[in-house]
């Protein structure tokens, strides 16, 4: 089932003899369940690609679709609770909120819309983070390699319909973004959470089941992998 459809998308920054078009009619599709990496040098606009599937830039041109909806149809408010609600946003810097302990960091998407969490599916994330003896932590008393497990969680709560990873062991050792892999492994595995991953590590690429190559804004190798 095509959960993500991407139509002529294009980005231009400036005018004039400052203008820069940092994607130039980008199309493609990604199905549901599917865990994507997107690769190439930098400048070549995969981070733009990123913040655009996300909600967070907006196109020049062209159309994003999530789950048959026209994203930048929404009104600023609904993209909000689109952004809330539906994408799960991991950045290498982790974004936790500095007062807010492990589990309320992880919660924060659903307490934002004045929800509770479903306690059973939190406890599990917690469980499968391997972060049951830090719960009551602050960030400022987690490790790198912890804060981005919060980051991982956080993302998760919603069950969104994408997970969007902007080089997500950017700041982490070899052997830390070994795991913080494997924990996007089982959240593509085990709960079929669709995982779209901006890297310029081709190693950690080979983690997902099929690869984009962007260059100069354009799309140039669309490949399945493993």
């Amino acid at each position: 089932m095509e959960i993500l459809k991407v139509e002529h998308l294009s980005k231009i920054y400036g005018k004039g003899e400052t203008e820069v078009k940092a994607l130039d009619d980008i199309s493609f599709s990604v199905e549901k369940g599917e865990f994507v990496a997107i690769v190439g040098p930098s400048g070549s606009g995969k981070s733009t690609l990123l913040h655009i599937l996300g909600g967070v830039d907006k196109p020049t041109s062209g159309h994003v679709y999530v789950e048959g909806s026209d994203v930048f149809s929404l009104n600023e408010n609904n993209l909000a609770i689109f952004r809330r609600r539906q994408v799960g946003l991991i950045y290498q810097f982790y974004n936790l909120i500095p007062i807010l302990n492990v589990k309320e960091n992880i919660s924060l998407p659903v307490l934002l819309d004045g929800k509770t969490p479903d306690e059973e599916y939190l406890d599990e994330l917690i469980h499968t983070l391997n972060l049951e003896n830090r719960v009551e932590h602050l960030p400022n008393e987690l490790s790198g390699g912890q804060q981005q497990r919060v980051s991982i969680g956080r993302s998760l709560i919603y069950h969104p319909a994408l997970l969007l990873a902007d080089e997500p062991t950017g700041n982490l050792d070899t052997k830390t973004s070994e795991e913080i892999m494997e924990l996007l492994e089982i959240s593509n595995k085990k709960y079929g959470q669709t995982i779209i991953m901006i890297t310029h590590d081709e190693d950690l690429a080979m983690h997902a089941k099929r690869i984009i190559t962007i260059e100069d804004g354009k799309i140039i190798k669309d490949e399945k992998v493993g």
